[in-house]
């Protein structure tokens, strides 16, 4: 598939995408601010520089661009052009995430992965989400996914409880702990 722009206009476009404030965290903590919590941003002290921190909580939330962190939904599609090149670069984010998440747990963290297709789409579910963050926020749970529904219409967004089988947790800790 041959591109529609050329590349100098293409590089453009790229070099415009964000890598912090994008409107997914934005509409996360503005919701979750609403709600009371309070909490930092992007700290660079902990691996992987954390979206949103609690650090009274110990907790912190990942909000992760479907695309970007090639989510298995219906948002993730690899592009036609250059398809190597974005299997290799997509596959390098998500190994990114993994060690990011295993850091953060390794040093006691809590993690919340939001994906953003719980957070786009007609059938999203804002509440829901924020919700479930925030009632993730205030257990003992070891760990949240939140996904977006990909059933049926009008769903509330999957809660994925994070497990050893995608994350090894530290000693004396799981999803639920």
């Amino acid at each position: 598939m041959v591109d529609i722009v050329d590349s100098t206009t293409r590089s453009r476009m790229m070099s415009g995408i964000r890598g912090r404030d994008t409107k997914p965290e934005k509409v996360i903590r503005s919701l979750l601010h609403r709600k009371g919590f309070r909490f930092r941003v992007n700290r660079r002290d902990l691996p992987g520089k954390p979206d949103i921190v609690f650090p009274g909580l110990k907790a912190v939330i990942l909000v992760h661009g479907c695309f970007w962190h090639g989510h298995d939904c219906p948002l993730f599609r690899l592009p036609g052009t250059r398809t190597e090149f974005w299997a290799q670069k997509i596959g390098r984010n998500r190994e990114n995430d993994a060690r990011v998440t295993r850091a953060l747990l390794d040093a006691g963290w809590r993690v919340g992965i939001v994906w953003e297709c719980a957070l786009r789409g007609r059938d999203r579910d804002l509440s829901g989400t924020v919700d479930a963050l925030a009632e993730w926020l205030r257990s003992d749970a070891g760990g949240i996914e939140l996904r977006g529904a990909v059933r049926a219409p009008a769903a509330m967004p999957e809660v994925v409880s994070v497990s050893s089988r995608d994350f090894e947790f530290p000693a004396g800790r799981s999803a639920r702990s």
